[in-house]
């Protein structure tokens, strides 16, 4: 079912143009450990109302050369306060944007959106390194 209203909100989201993410150097690389990362007011803005959309983002990951300098991370989470984007869009793009930045050994995301007409989303995305 192909419902017109949504067509060409999100055509451009991959090549949405993001602050950099900085990275300092990890001195354990050869230590397995986690890091987690929340993010407990986290919003954007829904693609078709306008409205602002609100979240807790959690990020989990293990370092290997490098770990994610968190000013700038926190700077590249705001830029999302005036962006339109579906949660599900979201959490595909932070996530690639996290891993081309850090190159971890593998990292998760978890994007929990305050309920939106009576419903919660939550998306989770998994990766690990080849």
């Amino acid at each position: 079912m192909k419902n017109s209203s949504y067509e060409g909100l999100q055509e451009n989201v991959r090549s949405l143009k993001t602050p950099e993410i900085e990275v300092w150097k990890n001195q354990y690389p050869d230590k397995v450990y986690v890091i987690h990362l929340d993010i407990p007011e986290f919003t954007c803005i829904c693609p078709k109302t306008g409205l602002p959309d609100f979240a807790v983002i959690r990020i989990e990951y293990s370092p290997v050369k490098l770990c994610v300098e968190l000013k700038s991370f926190k700077m590249y989470t705001i830029f999302y306060r005036s962006i339109g984007i579906f949660h599900e869009h979201l959490a595909n793009k932070m996530l690639e944007d996290f891993v081309k930045a850090v190159k971890p050994r593998w990292a998760r995301i978890e994007c929990v959106f305050n309920p939106r007409g009576g419903i919660t989303t939550t998306v989770r995305r998994e990766y690990k390194s080849k």
